[in-house]
């Protein structure tokens, strides 16, 4: 099994509807903390806008539970695939209280120049790096 990044998250009471219930768009955020998390220690990058990073071509999210207001929760990283083009990066939102995968979600990103505007392959460093975060299948499946 391959390591993966824990990444705690604070609920915002802002993430919150009337009954504190967290909106579906505010897990998408809470998912990006987790990428952002996973690009400064699997690749050593940051996002910068004048160099060479991974950009998103693809999110998948499924709801298995309600996230609420007052959950302990924290997000699960790792690396589900890797080709030669692109890295399919697999998530898992949990409740720390019950062990339970409220939500997860499926990115594939690919090597992406912001200067040049225009994608690449995977460099190797980026491959070899993220391959110590690469999970089995059997450790994706949520139960």
């Amino acid at each position: 099994m391959g390591k993966k990044i824990i990444t705690g998250v604070q609920i915002r009471f802002a993430d919150a509807d009337c009954l504190g219930h967290i909106n579906n768009v505010n897990l998408q955020h809470y998912f990006d903390l987790g990428k952002m998390e996973f690009y400064e220690k699997a690749l050593h990058k940051t996002i910068d806008p004048d160099d060479e990073s991974l950009i998103l071509v693809s999110t998948a999210t499924n709801y298995f539970r309600q996230t609420r207001l007052h959950d302990d929760i924290y997000l699960e990283t790792a690396v589900e695939k890797i080709g030669k083009k692109s890295v399919t990066i697999y998530q898992k939102l949990i409740d720390r209280t019950t062990g339970e995968v409220n939500a997860d979600c499926r990115t594939v990103a690919v090597g992406y120049d912001f200067v040049r505007q225009e994608t690449f392959p995977l460099k190797q460093e980026w491959i070899d790096s993220m391959q110590e975060y690469l999970w089995n299948p059997e450790d994706i499946i949520v139960r």
